[in-house]
């Protein structure tokens, strides 16, 4: 899928909010500057947040919840994340339990990333440009890609 600039990757991700459920892991990968966090603040902002979405790549994860969002969601962002074991503190497995759980960097998981994942990657495609592809298993027939 070509996204034409920012406001289309923007809707992309508003796109997916329609279809996410607590539970749903949503790992998005891309260079550095690639559109992984415009795609997320679309997401969030479809979900209801009002505020400015930050970049959780110093927090690491920014927990969200009712009644700022519609549904609660960790946006997660493991850029500065080097060994995949650093991960079992953060408490992801729990999260799924009622959240959705919306990885940047998801690569940095290793084979801790659950297989029921929607995998999204966002590449440059020109000036400004995007291409995003995705795997989707067998949890997301019929959710992605929105039509």
């Amino acid at each position: 899928m070509i996204l034409a600039g920012p406001d289309e990757t923007a809707a992309a991700g508003a796109a997916l909010a329609a279809v996410l459920r607590p539970g749903d892991v949503v790992a998005l990968s891309g260079d550095l500057g690639a559109g992984k966090t415009t795609f997320a603040r679309g997401l969030l902002h479809a979900l209801g947040f009002q505020g400015e979405v930050p970049s959780p790549s110093f927090p690491i994860v920014i927990p969200y919840a009712p009644p700022e969002l519609a549904i609660p969601l960790w946006h997660v962002d493991l850029y500065r994340i080097e060994d995949p074991e650093e991960l079992l503190e953060l408490g992801l497995d729990e999260a799924r339990a009622d959240s959705v759980v919306l990885i940047e960097w998801p690569e940095r998981m290793g084979r801790l990333l659950w297989p029921d994942a929607l995998r999204l990657t966002i590449a440059p495609h020109g000036t400004d440009a995007r291409r995003l592809t995705w795997e989707a298993p067998a949890p997301w027939e019929g959710r992605w890609p929105v039509r």
